[in-house]
């Protein structure tokens, strides 16, 4: 989060702070899935779509500041602070997801 404020404090542009958006959303899909169905660990339906659209929204996380970089609404700077906030932001996600992947949990587990 750190690089991600850098990002827009250094140049004085908020626009890739708007990644913080994705990092809420992404977990949502799989969450959902998670809780319609007990079973993920075969093939369904509801699991594929949840995975499609986890997919979509980390692509979209890394592709944003690349194209506000290409325009020239941000400078590269910026957007390989904000590369770099999230790599470490979806690092952090994953190993959250892969530490509390006890299926006796409250809500199952994330994976």
């Amino acid at each position: 989060m750190t690089f991600i404020i850098l990002a827009c404090a250094l140049p004085k542009v908020w626009w890739p702070f708007f990644v913080v958006l994705f990092y809420a959303v992404s977990v949502l899909p799989m969450t959902i899935a998670r809780r319609r169905s007990q079973d993920l660990s075969g093939t369904s339906p509801c699991s594929e779509f949840a995975l499609f659209l986890t997919a979509g929204i980390v692509l979209s996380t890394f592709a944003y500041p690349i194209v506000l970089a290409k325009s020239q609404v941000i400078r590269w700077m910026a957007c390989n602070l904000t590369l770099a906030g999230n790599v470490i932001m979806y690092l952090t996600i994953i190993m959250f997801a892969l530490r509390e992947n006890n299926a006796e949990g409250a809500y199952g587990g994330m994976f």
